[in-house]
């Protein structure tokens, strides 16, 4: 949280703080860009952090499998296009890398209890970004909408499985998303702070050869969750 703070504050003071005051929040602030809301297409990148967990459903009642989330990578390109004033759809592709660690808790052996998960996500969000008015240079908005996401790190196509320490899901995933953010109007670009929650919708687990497997085989089903902080270049 250190660093996002850090890196916000860094863009809020390009132009110096007291020019900063005056444009942002002034009693008669200067309008930044002020036609660049009339734009039909426009385009712009996107850097951010992510935290990943799994939901895990079971079929019988026992030990849970803990979930170590670790704090991972984005970056990727946005393409919007505005349908209404206050409405846009957003296409974001980008490269997610994340990492989590699955803990047994009925295994003695590190060997056998720990499940560490790289995930190496390419993501397609299609979103709705519904804006409020704008406030001087300040524009809060909402957004929400449905993903597919390709793992390059899935390990589906290998016959080994956990027996052989290989943790093994599905290549594609479907979710939705929603959240919120702020677009704040500066002299030369909008820099867009922003945080999403994303929610698997399919099971992503690739079962083990042996059904009775104590990995896999009271498991009822897998989905991804995150929570998504991008900061946008538009």
């Amino acid at each position: 949280m250190k660093k996002i703070a850090l890196l916000i504050l860094l863009a809020l003071s390009i132009k110096g703080n007291s020019q900063f005051k005056k444009s942002m929040f002034g009693k008669d602030p200067i309008i930044n860009l002020e036609n660049f809301q009339k734009a039909r297409v426009y385009y712009g990148y996107y850097l951010g952090f992510n935290s990943f967990d799994f939901k895990i459903d079971y079929k019988t009642v026992g030990p849970d499998i803990l979930v170590k989330r670790t704090t991972g990578f984005n970056v990727g390109i946005i393409g919007d296009l505005k349908l209404q004033e206050y409405i846009n759809l957003r296409f974001e592709p980008g490269l997610y890398y994340t990492k989590r660690d699955l803990y047994y808790p009925d295994f003695t052996t590190k060997l056998d209890a720990l499940r560490e998960v790289n995930s190496t996500y390419i993501h397609f969000p299609l979103l709705l970004k519904f804006s409020s008015l704008r406030t001087g240079n300040v524009r809060p908005y909402l957004v929400g909408g449905v993903a597919s996401t390709l793992n390059l790190s899935s390990n589906s196509k290998s016959i080994d499985d956990n027996k052989e320490q290989r943790f093994r899901v599905k290549p594609w995933t479907t979710s939705y998303e929603i959240g919120f953010g702020i677009d704040i109007f500066s002299e030369y670009f909008i820099f867009s702070p922003s945080i999403r929650g994303s929610f698997g919708i399919n099971d992503e687990l690739i079962r083990d050869n042996d059904p009775n497997s104590p990995w896999t085989g009271n498991i009822q089903s897998i989905k991804s969750r995150a929570v998504l902080i991008n900061f946008s270049f538009h």
